[in-house]
């Protein structure tokens, strides 16, 4: 008898049949002393780290990390076991992580990585699963995690942010400029435009609007004396009398 524990499966070899092709599942189960022997897989959701350093359409050198969930096909255990073994994930996944991460990356230009980012990751996922369906392995879940590049291309790409930072302030400050000169040109056509119609007003009122004029400015002198303690105001009919009185 052998037990097979949760979340594991047993593929059975028999010397006289070979490997029998159905998986065994979780349990206790009765074997042929000396003629039967269980080999015990893992088949829980596991997660495996892939790096790679391939190169994009326009020739820069790009650094890759995929981070995949992985599992046995319980269904064809009995394959995995005869053609990859119990380590079938670290035979398998790097090598056909590094051809579709190279076959992928390849369709790109540098900056394009960087823009497109969710279309590469996207690209790689359904091209990784199709391969690792050859080799009867399920991956639950694929990320693109890491990229980055060369020191040189990074430094150069940093330089052409800040150019493109400098070009929009610089075009701020051109359209803010041109903003204040049109300001300052309808400000100047509504101060010449007060200007005329008050010169106008003072032609048409004549002589009257002078005499008004000068009737408020002699009321503001007239005011401003009375308070003073030197003065005395004594209104008239049609003028005002200032008497001085001495201290």
């Amino acid at each position: 008898m052998y037990d097979v524990d949760g979340g594991k499966a047993a593929v059975m070899f028999d010397r006289f049949r070979g490997v029998l092709p159905k998986a065994v599942g979780e349990g206790t189960h009765f074997l042929v002393p000396f003629i039967q022997n269980p080999t015990v897989y893992d088949i829980r959701t596991r997660p495996k780290s892939i790096s790679s350093v391939t190169g994009t359409k326009d020739l820069q050198q790009v650094n890759l990390t995929l981070r995949v969930l992985c599992r046995p096909d319980v269904e064809n255990l009995s394959e995995i076991h005869k053609n990859l073994g119990q380590d079938y994930d670290e035979r398998v996944l790097p090598s056909i992580g590094n051809e579709v991460l190279k076959a992928t990356v390849a369709q790109f230009n540098a900056d394009q990585l960087l823009t497109q980012r969710d279309e590469v990751s996207k690209r790689v996922a359904a091209a990784l699963r199709l391969r690792a369906k050859d080799f009867n392995i399920v991956l639950e879940d694929i990320a693109l995690t890491h990229l980055s590049f060369s020191a040189e291309y990074s430094r150069a790409i940093e330089a052409k942010q800040v150019s493109q930072q400098d070009a929009e302030r610089s075009k701020f400050i051109v359209l803010k400029s041109e903003q204040e000169r049109e300001a300052a040109v309808i400000r100047a056509e509504g101060e010449s435009e007060s200007a005329r119609l008050i010169s106008q007003a003072t032609r048409s009122a004549g002589p009257a609007l002078v005499e008004l004029r000068r009737i408020e400015a002699a009321r503001e002198v007239a005011q401003t004396l009375s308070k003073s303690r030197n003065v005395m105001y004594l209104p008239g009919g049609n003028s005002n009398m200032l008497l001085g009185l001495n201290p």
